[in-house]
């Protein structure tokens, strides 16, 4: 959200000439807007920022722009298939990862009801990014809940300063192909628009998630590995007097692909996002406000859909009826004649919205600058009854949140602090401070911060109701038959505390280096069964468990908080320009963690011991990158190595852990490569490995550029991801036009 003295000055301009423009841009020179609200070069700033720039972009000849976050320190990155990217930062990644905020141009880039990142449900197309902003650890003050972990903030480029067309097509295998335009015009001094448009089609790689009845394993049912995404946007720059900007912008995406989550893929189905948003930038205030709606009718769960599916099969009914009957019943019983059907529905309809409101003041004195805001959000969910607890309507959620942040400069030194206080209908009050401390010494910056983070239950945690009642929400508290009282969700939240510095050494050799320690605590638990030991379920809140359709009293599956654990690491960063051509990378990462086993605070799945597996770290301990990117005019290429050490991972069913003891019992509790019967899926092992990807491209003088992509190069036998297939080589071949009809600089 870039709401700043600077920013408020037509900040999106700024950006386009000082980064389009330069062809030879150094990390000490590059500038960021994401850490503090205002425009900062990134040596100054109290936090770590990782920039993906709009040269970064443009010369990776590839649909995907989001694997450019595999090059970044301190992002544990991986590669979901073809299509699917995801981040994740500081530990705590699972298959449904919302502890990272996204943004874009100000915009919450995630789904209502899930709270996931929109990812490639985005409006916005790779032609149109002026630049992506990583930041690492909490960020959540200035931005609000579930910038727990991180802030990842893509910023697009500006109509009046990057004006022309670009046409962009590409191919690989896997079937892909894709088109992109997107064209940009000033009409006179005080208005410009820009228009851009995508279709990407493909094929994933050939995967089965089997699924498991009794033990038995069975192909996902109609499994189809095609993709397509198709999105477009267009947007109105209008300059009100000399000093402001009016942005009017409608974005929409249609998407067809396989989203993996904690408890089997699903097949999603022309999945729509639509955005509509107006807002106002002036040197001292910041106004925005925008709507978002999602919608998709046909979207289904596959693990679900086959369990239904060989449920009607194995008790004689046809494959035609067992086909019908497997979005929403699954039968109980050993013929058509002998059984019932409970409601066990696989389908996930969606017509959710979202309006957000914004206000905000800033101003400098000398040394001094003050920020202050105010952001109001309306969440209305609403699935049909598919996967809500919404028999009445959109589930309604309020949330309200004020801001201020203050830093004062001084003969080398800053000092911020900052505070915001965010009021949710579910879980109240909550406080998030910040503090940081600078200290300028010749090219670079030493820096000490404090962040509190918050993560917070999405819908789905609190009014969910999936499958026909087997799980439901825990918005409201739950009482069992002997008096129990299970507690509402409560936020997660982490306080982090970071050393660091950034700078150059010498002209050629810039470090960025951090270290932090970080203590998290009440941990959204995965899914767990809250009737044991002969205990029922009676009540959900005030309501008796019998009035919620098909839910049963014996059998309810939710979500608690649970458990503390601290985790500690070190990003390292280093680049060395050889030349003005030729730059050398290297980014380490390391990731710790202490938990105490004797604390049955710990115990997630609340099986009466504490094991690894309880909390979801999730996480590599040691991950190296190793690169160089090499640019000229003409010719541009990138070399890089990623190596990730192999870890286990576990969320929900997803599984993906070597051969161990749990325990410590003495048993082996868990074999690579077999059968595990407690997530009931097939266990492939560890996650992790080597792998390489190269780009390389040549700029032709009448503004053509050709170029390709290998992703995989050495087609390394690798799973990045439980639930997704092993990632082969990856092939693109991209071919872009830029020209101007109107003589104005191309982008």
């Amino acid at each position: 959200m870039k709401k700043s003295v600077i920013l408020a000055s037509l900040l999106s301009a700024v950006f386009v000439s000082a980064q389009v423009d330069t062809t030879r841009v150094r990390d000490i020179d590059e500038v960021t807007v994401s850490a503090s609200k205002k425009l900062q070069k990134v040596v100054d700033v109290p936090a770590t920022v990782n920039i993906i720039t709009a040269k970064d972009i443009q010369q990776f000849t590839s649909f995907n722009v989001g694997e450019l976050a595999a090059r970044q320190k301190g992002v544990d990155f991986v590669r979901a298939g073809v299509l699917g990217t995801g981040i994740n930062i500081r530990g705590f990644n699972s298959a449904f990862n919302s502890k990272n905020l996204q943004i874009t141009d100000d915009r919450i880039s995630t789904l209502v009801a899930t709270g996931l990142p929109f990812g490639v449900f985005s409006t916005v197309i790779k032609e149109d990014i002026e630049r992506v902003e990583i930041l690492l650890g909490p960020n959540g003050t200035l931005y609000g809940p579930n910038a727990h972990n991180g802030l990842v903030n893509t910023l697009s480029k500006n109509p009046f300063k990057s004006q022309g067309t670009t046409i962009a097509l590409g191919a690989g295998n896997q079937n892909v192909l894709t088109s992109r335009i997107r064209h940009a015009q000033a009409i006179g001094p005080k208005i410009a628009y820009k228009l851009a448009f995508e279709h990407t089609q493909g094929t994933e790689f050939d995967y089965t998630d089997s699924v498991y009845v009794n033990n038995k394993g069975y192909r996902e049912l109609d499994l189809d590995r095609d993709f397509n995404s198709t999105k477009f946007n267009s947007q109105v720059n209008m300059k009100v007097g000399s000093l402001s900007e009016l942005v009017a912008y409608y974005g929409h995406s249609n998407n067809n692909n396989i989203g993996v989550t904690s408890a089997g893929r699903n097949a999603i189905k022309d999945w729509n996002i639509d955005e509509l948003q107006l807002k106002f930038i002036h040197p001292r205030f910041f106004l925005n406000s925008y709507y978002q709606w999602s919608n998709t009718d046909d979207t289904y769960a596959m693990n679900q859909r086959t369990q239904n599916y060989v449920s009607f099969i194995n008790a004689g009914f046809s494959d035609q009826v067992a086909r019908e009957r497997s979005y929403d019943e699954q039968w109980f019983g050993a013929s058509p004649t002998a059984g019932l059907a409970l409601k066990r529905g696989s389908r996930f309809k969606d017509d959710s919205n979202r309006f957000v409101a914004e206000g905000q003041y800033n101003n400098t004195w000398g040394g001094f600058t003050l920020i202050g805001g105010v952001q109001f959000q309306r969440d209305m969910a609403f699935t049909k009854n598919t996967y809500m607890l919404d028999f009445d309507g959109p589930i309604n959620v309020n949330q309200v949140g004020v801001y201020g942040q203050t830093e004062y400069k001084i003969d080398g030194w800053g000092f911020l602090a900052a505070l915001r206080v965010d009021n949710h209908d579910y879980y109240g009050t909550n406080l998030l401070p910040k503090a940081a401390i600078t200290k300028k010494m010749g090219d670079g910056t030493f820096r000490l911060t404090y962040g509190k983070g918050m993560a917070v239950p999405s819908i789905m945690n609190l009014e969910g109701y999936l499958f026909g009642g087997l799980i439901l929400g825990n918005g409201l508290g739950f009482t069992l038959s002997d008096g129990t009282k299970i507690n509402p969700l409560d936020v997660e939240t982490i306080n982090s505390f970071e050393v660091g510095y950034k700078g150059s050494i010498q002209k050629k050799f810039y470090i960025d280096a951090n270290a932090y320690y970080n203590m998290s605590e009440n941990f959204i638990s995965p899914l767990t069964q809250l009737a044991t030991a002969g205990r029922t379920v009676t009540h959900r809140g005030d309501q008796p468990i019998s009035q919620i359709p098909g839910a049963n009293p014996a059998f309810v599956l939710t979500y608690s908080n649970y458990g503390k654990v601290d985790t500690y690491g070190v990003d390292l960063g280093l680049s060395y320009y050889f030349n003005d051509a030729l730059k050398g990378v290297v980014n380490y990462s390391y990731f710790g963690r202490k938990m105490d086993k004797s604390d049955m605070a710990n115990d997630g799945n609340k099986d009466g011991k504490v094991l690894d597996t309880d909390l979801p770290i999730n996480t590599p301990a040691n991950k190296l990158t190793v690169g160089f990117n090499y640019t000229t005019p003409k010719f541009f290429g990138g070399l890089y190595g990623r190596w990730v050490q192999d870890y286990d991972f576990f969320s929900g069913t997803s599984t993906a852990a070597k051969t161990q003891d749990l325990d410590g019992n003495g048993t082996i509790d868990i074999v690579e490569n077999s059968y595990y019967a407690p997530s009931r899926v097939w266990n492939y092992g560890a996650l992790g490995g080597f792998t390489v990807d190269m780009n390389a491209g040549y700029n032709f003088s009448n503004g053509m550029t050709i170029g390709a992509n290998v992703t995989n190069l050495l087609n390394a036998d690798i799973r990045e991801f439980a639930g997704s297939p092993f990632i082969k080589r990856l092939v693109s071949l991209e071919f872009r036009y830029q020209f101007d009809f109107f003589n104005k600089k191309n982008n």
